[in-house]
């Protein structure tokens, strides 16, 4: 086996970390720089008719609550391994971010969480990582499968037999994998995966649910009051509908981080332009969603990344001054 010398991996290292933070920043700028969707000159209009500066303390509030429930749910959730500090989750997850920022459907997330920790770990961190994104994508579906239907029962959107079709494959899809669950593919098989989620403790799923659905209600209320606050005055069942489906029907897109806003944007066209909101408006605050929600975050988690450090076991333990949880 071939020995790296400790200079040459320093560099290396230092190498990766100003590629990451290079590459997140250069897809950030080219994104903002270089859209044809964004109107720079009517933002600006926009934003100064509508700017107060009780109201952007708030809207800068739910984005820090929501990245905190985010951080709390992963330190629930590696608690599991190790007891780590807030300050630890914050650096890994923001950190973790920033490395899937330009990965598609944010895959690099989990190896950058996966970075801190001692090798013997890689594969539990990942599997924790799933189950808090997971959680997040379950209730994504729930709140936008039931606003997609009051959506749908008031404009019509689709039609009567496609909504049966729909919950036709769903309930296919259930029957399937529930009488498939013990089918095994490269030693893996839905039983053993809900094996593995119930090692577990029921009490750190219960807080990760409660976090989960905090964190959703917050940055879909964020978009909620963006709409208030550049004057589109709905009825609030049905702008929650409408923003719930956009967020249910973007997740199902492929897609990167730094493309979430147009992502988001073209959807929540489709559906806001049904409620008579005006274009503009709606790109306007998809873009303002992804800059407090995906690029701030990116900044602040671009300097974590440049101070990496692994997590090794021992460190975790003396962080924690708590014993290492037994797997």
């Amino acid at each position: 086996m071939i020995s790296i010398p400790h200079k040459t991996k320093q560099f290396l290292v230092l190498l990766i970390k100003l590629l990451i933070v290079g590459a997140a920043f250069y897809f950030i700028y080219n994104q903002l720089a270089n859209s044809d969707a964004l109107d720079w000159e009517k933002f600006i209009i926009l934003f100064k008719k509508n700017q107060s500066v009780p109201g952007i303390i708030f809207i800068l509030l739910l984005s820090v609550l929501n990245h905190f429930f985010e951080i709390l749910k992963w330190q629930n959730l590696v608690s599991f391994l190790y007891k780590i500090p807030k300050e630890e989750a914050t650096r890994q997850v923001l950190a973790a971010l920033t490395a899937g920022v330009f990965t598609p459907n944010g895959i690099g997330e989990y190896a950058g969480k996966a970075m801190f920790f001692d090798k013997s770990a890689t594969k539990k961190v990942l599997f924790l990582n799933l189950i808090c994104n997971g959680i997040q994508m379950i209730l994504t579906v729930i709140f936008g499968v039931f606003g997609l239907l009051y959506f749908n029962a008031k404009f019509n959107v689709i039609t009567t037999k496609t909504v049966a079709l729909l919950f036709g494959v769903t309930l296919l899809l259930f029957l399937v994998s529930f009488f498939l669950k013990k089918f095994t593919i490269k030693g893996y098989s839905i039983e053993k995966l809900l094996h593995k989620i119930n090692e577990i403790p029921k009490s750190i799923h219960r807080k990760n649910i409660v976090l989960a659905v905090c964190r959703y209600l917050l940055f879909s209320h964020q978009y909620y009051f963006l709409f208030l606050a550049f004057d589109v005055d709905l009825p609030y069942l049905t702008v929650m509908a409408a923003i719930t489906s956009v967020y249910f029907m973007a997740s199902s897109l492929p897609t990167f981080q730094f493309l979430d806003f147009a992502v988001k944007g073209s959807v929540a066209i489709y559906f806001f332009s049904i409620l008579g909101v005006n274009e503009w408006i709606i790109v306007f605050i998809s873009t303002l969603m992804w800059f407090l929600n995906v690029v701030l975050p990116v900044i602040i988690g671009s300097y974590y990344v440049l101070n990496f450090k692994i997590l090794t076991p021992r460190d975790a333990s003396t962080l924690s001054k708590g014993e290492e949880y037994e797997t």
